[in-house]
């Protein structure tokens, strides 16, 4: 068995809920894991897990929107909380006897690990845009250029990238290894049903977004906008991982900003999905197109009453693509991992090769 250090971005809440399953198998498989992680994430895993907390590099926004250069140029100048983070994690490199490093697109947890020469797993969708074959919109060169700086910084030199995505593509890079998302087991299990209501997430409050959908015929129940009751058509209901798993299974459909981790579980309960990705926030423009590419729902910067309408009219056409999504479990991401562990722990070592699963 290994003692692993498992790194977690604290951005978001993706990051640390798809974490959970993994070191959660990994423990059940016998394996010591100690966490390191920051905001969100140390939040919502301490409770749970052993769990340091750590500097965290994060995004740069400038009016709601991501800018990728001032990110950059943001975490250069916290080079000296970085250095003092990094020395404090090869620290506790030592005094835990770690025998390897996993990163979900944590970037410290990486570089400590490699001065210590230790090997390093990745496990992020972050790295389908650097380590596969995939197309995007042209007016969004740009932005992806900025977008594939930051992630080569994050995780340099992993012996092994485990990339997760909702759609297929063509390895490109050595080691690399694509997988269907990582879900949580409740979404595995459950039982999805066809409501009358359309689920909303936003977040950040979105006044424009409420206006308009007042004004669709349809029932929709609202989080995000910071405050709870009936107004209309529209329920607005407070913060509950509980209450939004019902209101997400009983869905009619998904309107919501674009995060990975709710547009794969929403895709494979298969509800259509509305998606509106923040502003300049590569990311989520990227799985919003292939969303939309795949057929499983639409995508639009900017929202108005005939593109909601539409979006609603054509539910049929888009539960007919869902209904050949393919819906698989974390099992085949968990072998890979088991696998590589076993290998690069083992006295004699060695990378894995470039792959598929």
């Amino acid at each position: 068995m290994a003692n692993i250090l498992y790194g977690v971005n604290g951005e978001g809440a993706g990051h640390s809920t798809r974490a959970r399953e993994v070191i959660t198998h990994l423990q059940e498989c016998g394996h010591a894991v100690q966490v390191v992680s920051f905001d969100r994430g140390l939040a919502n895993l301490r409770k749970d897990f052993d769990v340091a907390e750590i500097f965290g590099w994060r995004l740069a926004y400038v009016n709601n929107q991501v800018r990728y250069r001032r990110t950059v140029a943001r975490n250069l100048l916290t080079a000296r909380r970085t250095v003092a983070s990094v020395s404090r994690l090869k620290n506790l490199i030592d005094e835990k006897e770690i025998d390897l490093v996993v990163t979900d697109f944590e970037p410290l947890s990486c570089h400590a690990g490699r001065r210590k020469h230790l090997p390093v797993i990745s496990i992020d969708n972050q790295h389908c845009l650097t380590n596969t074959d995939v197309s995007y919109p042209r007016q969004y060169r740009r932005d992806a250029s900025a977008a594939k700086i930051v992630t080569r910084l994050m995780v340099p030199r992993a012996h092994a990238y485990l990339v997760i995505s909702f759609f297929d593509a063509q390895v490109t890079r050595p080691n690399t290894f694509l997988f269907p998302p990582i879900l949580r087991e409740c979404i595995l299990k459950a039982r999805p049903r066809e409501g009358e209501h359309v689920l909303v997430y936003v977040t950040s409050p979105a006044p424009a977004l409420e206006k308009l959908l007042a004004s669709v015929r349809c029932s929709f129940v609202a989080y995000g906008f910071g405050r709870e009751g009936r107004e209309g058509n529209i329920v607005y209901k407070k913060p509950s991982l509980d209450g939004f798993f019902a209101d997400l299974i009983a869905a009619k459909a998904v309107v919501a900003n674009a995060g990975f981790s709710l547009v794969t579980e929403a895709l494979h309960l298969g509800k259509p999905y509305l998606a509106i990705p923040v502003a300049h926030q590569f990311e989520q423009v990227f799985n919003a197109y292939w969303l939309q590419k795949a057929g499983y729902g639409v995508y639009w910067e900017g929202l108005n009453k005939e593109r909601v309408e539409s979006f609603l009219y054509n539910l049929p056409h888009f539960r007919e693509k869902l209904a050949n999504y393919p819906r698989q479990g974390n099992d085949a991401l968990f072998a890979k991992l088991d696998g590589l562990i076993a290998e690069l722990t083992s006295p004699s070592g060695g990378n894995s090769g470039r792959g598929r699963n």
